[in-house]
């Protein structure tokens, strides 16, 4: 989606920082449902629900792509957010009932696969009808193939649901996530033009500070609450729940930033296509570091992967941490590449420690909090990404810098602060330490981490033939 946001920008009249909110409330939205859905399916059929959230996305495309202002178009893409997070949800659990042992195994590696060849293809594809099409084309896309797979859904997967599962479904608490998050997002986005002890900023902190309070008062009520409370007592958990958060975030945040420094003409102009094609290097270093990270798991242990693959990424934002006005594209290569890897390698065994830090019977809540957290780092890091580099363009700008050193300025900045993001990712996996697990576990583990990776697309192919997935 970023890599659209100067054409629509264009198009609708709409400055690219309100645009942000495209991005942004796609992942608010999914972040608050993505575990609702779930539910949904569980009790009321999988495929019934998965089907209703491909109806859901065929709408959201239609819109947007009919969409004449900006305001329309992030309104679409909100709806989008919790069309997402229901395929998604469903989808995942549609494949590990239907399937049992290496077949499991095989679907969910699919699964990832797809992912990571979509997220590959994903701005090259966006960049191509940009150019040739306009950026209506790719939502109508979408839209038609939602609908083949919805087709193909109704013909080929049966019916399933949790039959000893209670039907009680907390939306309540998918409602305060949303208060939660959503406030706080939203001062984070407009604190530099508020003032950050306005009314309105202080007013945003308020709600969510108070949503928050009574998110876990009403989760310690529920029959069935949207998140258990006790799992938070498990420091193994929240720590890679934190690195998952991180590496989601920072990676959503780096895609955000380049696709606009990419496209301005005051730095490196490029063309639509030219910017997807020059996030390449990026997407393609996440799908080939993939294979590899389960055996490294095995042989060194899932702890010190995720260290060092923060480790590399902070480097890598480093490095961009010091762009100049003269950078030419092939100075960025080398670190996208190096950020690309470092996040394929923490990626995977921080997935496979939330789920394998719990019982079998809490799996399906671990992965629930997992896929929160990506949408969560997804929504934060961009907004504060993107409100680093707009309100250091405009110091910049303002003391009397020209646009191209203003816009380096920006990246330089906002790249550093993803720097130390990801070496907070280095200490969540210090904190692994003292509760180490077993390497064949995360190792196997980590083959299922195709299965929670929506915002940040991975592979599983490089696992052993004999893991098996946890069942929910």
């Amino acid at each position: 989606m970023s890599i659209l946001l100067p054409a629509i920008s264009e198009d609708t009249g709409t400055s690219v920082d309100t645009l942000q909110w495209a991005v942004t409330g796609y992942s608010l939205m999914g972040a608050a449902v993505i575990v609702t859905s779930g539910s949904l399916g569980d009790v009321f059929g999988r495929k019934k629900v998965f089907q209703l959230g491909l109806l859901l996305f065929v709408a959201s495309c239609v819109f947007i792509a009919l969409s004449t202002t900006g305001l329309a178009v992030i309104v679409g893409r909100i709806i989008q957010g919790a069309a997402g997070a229901t395929i998604l949800a469903c989808g995942l659990s549609i494949l590990t009932v239907a399937n049992e042992g290496r077949e499991q195994l095989r679907a969910v590696s699919l699964w990832g696969a797809a992912a990571a060849i979509g997220a590959a293809a994903g701005p090259l594809v966006g960049g191509v009808l940009v150019d040739f099409t306009g950026w209506q084309g790719l939502f109508w896309i979408d839209a038609v193939v939602a609908v083949v797979c919805m087709v193909i859904s109704y013909f080929a997967i049966q019916e399933s649901r949790d039959e000893g599962r209670s039907r009680s479904i907390d939306y309540l608490g998918t409602v305060l996530v949303a208060l939660t998050l959503s406030p706080i997002v939203l001062a984070t986005a407009q604190g530099p033009q508020w003032g950050w002890v306005s009314i309105p900023t202080l007013v945003c902190v308020v709600v969510s500070v108070a949503s928050g309070f009574a998110f876990v008062f009403t989760e310690k009520r529920v029959a069935v609450p949207l998140l258990d409370l006790a799992l938070l007592r498990n420091v193994v958990l929240v720590a890679s729940t934190a690195a998952i958060l991180i590496g989601a975030g920072t990676i959503n945040g780096l895609m955000y930033l380049l696709s606009l420094y990419f496209q301005n003409p005051d730095a490196l102009g490029m063309t639509p296509f030219q910017a997807g094609l020059a996030m390449l290097p990026a997407t393609v270093g996440l799908v080939v570091v993939a294979p590899l990270v389960p055996r490294f798991a095995a042989k060194i242990g899932g702890r010190k992967v995720v260290a060092l693959g923060f480790l590399i990424t902070a480097i890598g934002f480093a490095v961009v941490g010091f762009v100049q006005p003269s950078w030419l594209y092939l100075s960025f290569v080398l670190p996208l590449i190096a950020i690309a890897v470092g996040m394929g390698l923490s990626n995977g065994p921080a997935s496979a420690a939330a789920t394998a830090s719990v019982s079998q019977e809490q799996v399906g809540a671990a992965s629930g909090v997992s896929n929160m957290a990506r949408y969560v780092g997804a929504a934060v890091a961009t907004a504060l990404a993107a409100t680093i580099y707009s309100s250091v363009i405009t110091a910049r700008t303002d003391a009397g810098v020209d646009m191209s050193g203003a816009l380096a300025s920006g990246l330089a900045a906002a790249s550093w602060v993803m720097a130390g993001l990801s070496l907070a990712g280095v200490l969540m996996a210090f904190l692994l330490r003292k509760h180490r697990m077993p390497r064949g576990t995360l190792a196997d583990a980590a083959a299922a981490a195709a299965a929670h990776t929506h915002t940040l697309p991975t592979t599983a192919s490089g696992a052993g033939e004999g893991a098996e997935l946890p069942r929910r």
